[in-house]
């Protein structure tokens, strides 16, 4: 392998793909109460959902600069060239302590090999980036030529995505406690999406399950319709709700014929702020105007 990719747990990738790729990962910090758990590594996704489900409340803080110190300290000992893709900028404080850290590591090891690549993405859609990412450093091919392939992917990476409960987005200010209470009493599921500067955007409101499935394929054909969404690898996860996954690609395989899927749970990054019960899709919505 050429590159050695990084990345942190917000990418929700499979355990089979991150290390079939090899594939290193950065845990993001989960709090509950007053106590610290690594995400993914001292906290299973199912064990938070089940808690948050009992009421317990959890939440996220950044990788700490020591973290990173450690890791970029390793690969500038090891000499190994390294990608290091992160979590949207919008989202997390992450990106921007990954690259304070770098430049001090570099004063000690100038010859540091590391670029890093804000995803402006999350989850699964993240994910499919690093997944990309570490494919092509598999076969050998340059870095130059896998940031070309992360720029075009950061451009045109599409969430779609629903929560099951408003309670969740509340807590993490992305609703008004009225419009959570009314949601619940009406059966509202909102849609969000990821806008290009990373943060997260409500686009439209749906009463009742089927529909708002229904109306999430319908987005995918609005924006990626031209998109080739056949060939795509179609990203898909889910808060503790596989038998919801399965439905939604069961749905995109009908309507579109899409037969290469990544399907995982929603890590305890993400899941803390979105909540047991969502469902999320991942697509492009432009057909790269080269072969990556």
């Amino acid at each position: 392998m050429t590159v050695k990719i990084l990345s942190d747990s917000a990418c929700d990738l499979p355990d089979e793909i991150l290390k079939e790729y090899n594939i290193d990962i950065l845990p993001i910090l989960v709090i509950k109460d007053d106590e610290e758990y690594l995400d993914k590594v001292t906290l299973d996704p199912k064990k938070m959902y089940d808690d948050m489900r009992n009421g317990l409340v959890y939440k996220t803080s950044q990788i700490p600069p020591y973290m990173f110190e450690e890791k970029f300290e390793e690969i500038a000992k090891s000499g190994e060239s390294t990608i290091y893709i992160c979590f949207s900028s919008g989202l997390s404080g992450t990106y921007n302590t990954s690259l304070i850290v770098r430049d001090s590591i570099r004063e000690k090891y100038p010859n540091l090999d590391l670029d890093i690549v804000d995803s402006r993405s999350a989850s699964v859609g993240f994910g499919l980036l690093v997944y990309k990412a570490a494919k092509m450093a598999k076969e050998g091919k340059s870095k130059e030529e896998i940031l070309r392939m992360l720029d075009f992917y950061v451009a045109h990476i599409e969430h779609i995505f629903t929560v099951d409960n408003l309670e969740y987005l509340f807590r993490g200010g992305r609703v008004s406690r009225a419009q959570a209470f009314v949601g619940g009493l009406l059966n509202i599921k909102p849609i969000l999406d990821i806008p290009e500067d990373g943060t997260l955007r409500p686009i439209e409101k749906v009463r009742g399950r089927n529909k708002v499935l229904n109306r999430m394929l319908e987005i995918m054909q609005e924006r990626g319709g031209n998109a080739d969404l056949k060939n795509q690898t179609i990203g898909i996860n889910h808060g503790d709700d596989l038998e919801g996954a399965l439905k939604l690609k069961e749905m995109i395989e009908e309507r579109y014929g899409c037969t290469d899927f990544v399907i995982n749970i929603i890590g305890c990054a993400i899941g803390a702020h979105s909540g047991p019960g969502t469902l999320s899709v991942f697509f492009l919505n432009e057909k790269p105007s080269q072969e990556f």
